[in-house]
């Protein structure tokens, strides 16, 4: 099966496990990874540079009616809900908060799901808040592989735990481990 995109959905502690994880994607990583970070309203996009400075694939913050491309990781932008269309270009909304969050998870693991179907992969790290069980479990009704990571593994194990508890995904996994997952998959 040909993955088509990633969606990755962290909270507390996201920062970190972006500096683990990224850096060991290859420049030549052929599938986009879409992201929505819980942030403050009022963030700079200063730590999506400090990102960018230490990987191979360019990071970004996604902008209203992108095409979604290979070679880029995407980031919802702070305040905006991150939305995937089924033409695989992106809708930015500020709906009302879901989870406490706008960005949430859940909004983008749902739309991702609805527009990729089989042939996308849900990651759930770690984080605060339940934010992105619905999205996952949606994502496994499609079809779509998901990957947890290992609560015990994360700086805040309640958002992996969750999803753990409500639908068991297809892989609990540390951050390394799961590069190397999707490096292998893909």
């Amino acid at each position: 099966m040909k993955y088509e995109a990633i969606v990755m959905g962290v909270s507390s502690g996201g920062m970190q496990a972006m500096k683990v994880m990224f850096p060991l994607f290859p420049k030549d990583f052929k599938i986009p990874i879409i992201i929505v970070q819980h942030i403050g309203v009022q963030s700079d996009g200063e730590w999506i540079k400090i990102l960018n400075h230490n990987c191979n694939l360019h990071i970004k913050e996604a902008d209203e009616k992108e095409t979604i491309e290979t070679g880029n990781i995407y980031i919802a932008p702070p305040n905006y809900h991150l939305l995937v269309e089924k033409d695989k270009t992106f809708s930015l909304t500020i709906g009302e908060r879901v989870n406490f969050a706008r960005p949430a998870i859940d909004i983008l693991f749902e739309t991702a799901a609805e527009a990729y179907e089989k042939k996308l992969i849900g990651v759930i790290l770690t984080g605060s808040n339940y934010d992105g069980t619905k999205g996952m479990e949606r994502i496994k009704e499609y079809g779509g592989l998901t990957i947890a990571q290992d609560p015990e593994t994360a700086a805040s194990s309640f958002m992996p735990a969750a999803a753990i508890a409500a639908m068991q995904p297809d892989h609990i996994l540390s951050l390394e481990n799961i590069v190397k997952l999707l490096l292998k998959i893909t």
